[in-house]
């Protein structure tokens, strides 16, 4: 059980120090308010439009950070020798596995946590055609970011410490102190309740991506440990690609009904039948029309989601070390 904890301590570690990790955190999360200040036009709809919009940069942020990470804790220590060493020591390629996906886990996890408090901020600072854009709050937060870059750079010049890491930590603690203020603070600089205007909604549809993404994370491992970076994400967007489209491409041949079947629309159907069970249906994570006025998501559908992400990650971690088992590391 210790050799687990260290390895997904460090995998969580390796990831974070990464500057690739950090730019997208960054990169995600400032762009995520900044739809807020856009005018859309919408004819009403401007709001929810920033929503979605906000739920879509965390969806394909963290598409885009499951596979890197999985590479970088997999495909890279494997090319580099590093996986060799480890499992050199009384390490089983089970616990090896499930160190790194643990701690990429861990990595997503973050990364959904700045960018789930980036959307509930890009919620309360949304206004519609006759509103204006928040000026006083997207001061403090774009502030926030730059802080965290600030102190980043004083710790590595003066402690020498990797500025990476410190420079991600502050991010995540100077979003959160800013996700306080601006909530206390509306449009004028005047004290307000907390949470005046903010979609709470929001909080159960970011989980919801975050099973997505632990899904697909596991789906990127597998392709890691045989497959380099490049590989890897043509895979991952795949297999996104085709699971956005799910219900279009394989839920309609299941729908349609044929008064007198021949053998190719039954095969048609068999075929059809388990893709639509192999290949996950992320239309059940990204819920944005249940965002509409008057709409809730429900937590009983959260755990159903959660179950569902159980068991695939169950079926995906198994399939990852089947590959995994055999693969030859010297």
């Amino acid at each position: 059980m210790r050799q687990l904890y260290t390895i997904a301590a460090n995998a969580f570690m390796e990831l974070v120090r990464q500057p690739i990790f950090l730019l997208v955190m960054t990169t995600s999360a400032s762009f995520t308010v900044f739809l807020s200040s856009i005018y859309y036009f919408g004819f009403g709809d401007d709001q929810f439009l920033v929503k979605d919009s906000t739920l879509a940069v965390m969806f394909i942020s963290g598409l885009f950070a499951a596979g890197i990470s999985a590479s970088a804790s997999v495909a890279q220590e494997i090319r580099s020798g590093t996986a060799l060493a480890v499992l050199a020591k009384p390490v089983g390629r089970i616990q090896f596995l499930l160190g790194k996906y643990i701690g990429l886990a861990g990595a997503l996890a973050v990364l959904t946590y700045v960018n789930g408090l980036s959307a509930l901020l890009a919620s309360r600072l949304a206004f519609d055609a006759y509103g204006s854009p928040d000026t006083i709050a997207m001061q403090i937060f774009y502030g926030s970011i730059v802080l965290a870059f600030f102190i980043g750079g004083l710790t590595n010049y003066f402690a020498r410490r990797q500025f990476v890491p410190d420079a991600a930590l502050f991010l995540v603690l100077l979003v959160s102190l800013a996700f306080v203020v601006i909530n206390f603070v509306n449009k004028d600089g005047e004290f307000q309740a907390f949470g005046t205007n903010t979609d709470w909604r929001l909080f159960p549809a970011s989980l919801l991506i975050l099973l997505a993404l632990l899904l697909l994370a596991a789906i990127a491992l597998a392709c890691s440990t045989r497959l380099d970076t490049l590989p890897t994400m043509a895979i991952c967007t795949a297999v996104f690609l085709v699971g956005i489209m799910s219900d279009y491409l394989f839920g309609r041949a299941l729908d349609a009904k044929v008064t007198n079947p021949g053998f190719w629309h039954t095969a048609g159907v068999w075929i059809s039948s388990a893709l639509y069970t192999i290949v996950p249906n992320w239309q059940l994570f990204w819920l944005s029309d249940a965002l509409e006025k008057g709409r809730t998501i429900p937590w009983s559908y959260v755990g159903k989601a959660l179950a569902y992400v159980v068991g695939y990650l169950g079926a995906a971690l198994c399939f990852a070390m089947l590959l995994f088992e055999d693969r030859e590391l010297s």
